[in-house]
């Protein structure tokens, strides 16, 4: 029989982290059983988090799986033609009760011959943001690396970098070897590459429960870094119904849905496309069947499905390759 497709959610895989919190239980309804949860992995295939269908007919079968057994449905052909029978993107939303730890990226050049793998090229989307709450992002002014090792040594390395304060619905374009850090405070979206690599270049001299201080990447960062200033920050429009450009990169194209009641979303069969919803409730409406989200859920649409009606009040991050 022919498999009916539809759209798919999956189980949250939950991280717990020194800087994280309780905002993803109380502000995203996520199933967390720690006060120090700082990650809500939404859709991931890196190694040994591997995301598994909670919904559905094919609920208990994993990504992967899903690929090998319907390739061009799910990942559609502009997928496989790009990147194989591999799913590139990696979806997270992140709750920093404390700073995160400044960290940058490699390229896809140095994290294949360092680690096997892709770099990690990101976008932010400020969910939330408390008083005063800052990001990282870049250097306040063009640098080099011998002036980045003498502040790093005198653990002043702050005041080389942007620090930029935020609010609700700001988005940050991360290229990689961009030094950042999430500040506290700030409940994110984020959009990256399928890749967990990450050079630590300053913790605060944090301490774990044990006593331990987490490990450093401080010299793998040197020829990673870009010393250069960061154009980080990113402007939108935000049309009502209208799938409006945040950002088109190589790896990802990020669009913002505002929906109001009703919207005949037009979406591409040669590709998958995922929803990230950041603010409201909606329903679905494909292949004569309704379903419904709220803030917080991620929802994968296969390649196959094409005609879709949006039905709701709420925000929509909207992800293709």
């Amino acid at each position: 029989m022919k498999m009916k497709f539809y759209p798919l959610t999956f189980k949250p895989i939950l991280k717990e982290r020194i800087w994280g919190g309780t905002k993803l239980k109380s502000y995203l309804n996520k199933p967390i059983s720690s006060e120090i949860t700082g990650e809500s992995w939404e859709l991931s295939t890196v190694s040994n988090d591997v995301s598994v269908v909670d919904n559905g007919i094919l609920k208990g079968k994993n990504v992967n799986e899903l690929i090998e057994l319907y390739p061009n449905e799910f990942l559609g052909s502009d997928t496989i033609a790009r990147f194989g029978k591999e799913f590139p993107l990696l979806f997270k939303f992140l709750d920093a009760k404390q700073d995160l730890s400044i960290q940058l990226h490699p390229n896809d050049e140095l994290a294949k011959k360092r680690h096997n793998s892709l770099g990690k090229t990101e976008m932010w989307y400020v969910m939330q943001a408390d008083k005063n709450a800052r990001l990282i992002v870049g250097f306040k002014e063009n640098t080099n690396q011998e002036a980045y090792k003498k502040q790093l040594d005198n653990k002043n390395l702050i005041s080389l970098l942007n620090e930029v304060e935020v609010k609700a619905g700001d988005v940050f374009f991360l290229e990689t070897g961009t030094i950042h850090a999430i500040g506290a405070g700030i409940v994110i979206a984020e959009i990256q590459q399928t890749s967990d690599v990450t050079y630590r270049v300053y913790d605060f001299d944090r301490v774990d429960a044990n006593g331990n201080k987490r490990e450093l990447q401080t010299e793998f960062a040197l020829d990673a870094l870009n010393y250069n200033v960061a154009k980080a920050h990113v402007t939108y429009d935000s049309k009502i119904n209208t799938s409006n450009k945040v950002v088109h990169c190589d790896y990802f194209k990020t669009n913002i849905i505002p929906l109001k009641e009703v919207y005949h979303w037009r979406k591409t069969k040669e590709a998958f496309t995922v929803l990230m919803c950041t603010q409201g409730e909606f329903e679905v409406e494909s292949n004569h069947t309704i379903s419904k989200y709220k803030m917080g859920d991620t929802v994968l649409f296969p390649a196959i499905l094409d005609e879709v009606i949006l039905k709701g009040n709420a925000t929509l991050l909207e992800i293709s390759i």
